[in-house]
């Protein structure tokens, strides 16, 4: 049998973490340190695997209840080779070193069990409850896998240049970073979005590091619910899940 197919062939190499293919994440386990990653999210494996539910703590359960942000992880355990995907999204390998790491926890596929997850909050400039937004902070040393919605753009931060990104569109950035939340509106109009623009909240970035951003202005569509429409529910948006908490504040 013949085809082109078969030149899609495993990548033989000696890195634990291997992007197989832009939207194929290839991990190879040797049976003392184990990986996290997101649930129902193996698409293949080789060898003695065991995969359990992760264990969520009391901090980790309420943070989650209370903002929404969090992870729903499965352990992933044994000796060999497991392969995980989400809806063919892209898949990007990023080392996690002291400085730390923020991200949307949509985003994250896979990460080293030895790694330490946090939730924190970004305030929007003017206060008003429930127009913040939340994050995932990872810290420690090792790598995560993340995910993003076509090919990113990854923009440098540095202390003479400052970036802005739309608050839909960005996926991670550098911990070491000072951001807020902003709307270029006036205060009396800031749960609108800036006239006939479309555009809304933004994160702007301060200091030394990076910001990644995907070409979406939507969350990933693990999050659709079907029969919805998109509109409805994606993003901080005028339409998005955390415009309409911020609208139930002035409500």
């Amino acid at each position: 049998m013949q085809s082109p197919l078969f030149s899609h062939t495993e990548q033989q190499s000696q890195e634990r973490y291997v992007v197989q293919n832009p939207q194929l994440l290839r991990v190879a386990l040797t049976g003392h340190d184990d990986v996290l990653a997101r649930k129902g999210a193996m698409v293949a494996y080789q060898g003695l695997m065991d995969f359990d539910g992760e264990y969520q703590n009391n901090n980790q359960r309420r943070a989650r209840a209370n903002t929404g942000e969090g992870l729903d992880l499965m352990r992933c355990s044994g000796q060999g080779t497991v392969y995980f995907a989400n809806l063919a999204q892209y898949i990007h390998v990023v080392d996690v070193d002291n400085e730390g790491l923020t991200v949307d926890s949509a985003y994250v596929l896979a990460l080293d069990s030895a790694l330490h997850t946090e939730v924190i909050a970004v305030d929007s400039q003017y206060g008003i409850s429930g127009s913040g937004k939340y994050q995932l902070n990872i810290s420690g040393r090792g790598k995560v896998a993340l995910m993003t919605s076509g090919q990113p753009l990854m923009m440098d931060v540095t202390p003479d240049k400052y970036v802005s990104v739309d608050a839909d569109a960005i996926v991670a950035w550098s911990t070491s970073l000072r951001v807020q939340m902003q709307a270029q509106t006036h205060s009396s109009n800031v749960r609108r979005r800036r006239g006939s623009t479309g555009e809304g909240w933004e994160l702007s970035f301060l200091g030394q590091g990076f910001a990644l951003v995907q070409p979406s202005e939507v969350m990933p569509p693990q999050a659709a619910q079907i029969g919805q429409g998109l509109g409805a529910q994606f993003g901080v948006g005028q339409q998005g899940a955390h415009a309409q908490n911020q609208n139930n504040a002035w409500n």
